[in-house]
């Protein structure tokens, strides 16, 4: 299962610097899928293809295992909570966990 041609250039058109901070959100339990879709303006399906596209396979089917069994995390309305915050009460503003080596 390949991807679109619009999709691909899509893709290899954001910075290394957005693709990793794209698949760290991936794997955050906190980030949802309508988050990534308001800053990026990636749909959740593109997300997913997205994450096909830039992880090896072996990590994709663990995240996809993983997205599949903790979905209720990844979808808002699913959620039964509201995250108020993006980031850990210890991190500060550069993404340094304060108390962690």
């Amino acid at each position: 299962m390949g991807i679109s041609k619009d999709l691909k250039l899509k893709f290899d058109n954001l910075s290394d610097e957005v693709k990793d901070r794209l698949v760290r959100m991936g794997w955050e339990d906190r980030t949802t899928f309508e988050s990534i879709s308001e800053q990026f303006e990636i749909q959740p399906n593109e997300f997913v293809q997205f994450m096909r596209y830039t992880l090896p396979d072996s990590n994709f089917e663990r995240w996809r295992r993983r997205i599949s069994q903790q979905g209720r995390l990844k979808n808002e309305k699913k959620r039964g909570f509201k995250m108020t915050r993006f980031k850990c009460s210890r991190q500060s503003v550069d993404g340094i966990t304060k108390g962690w080596k």
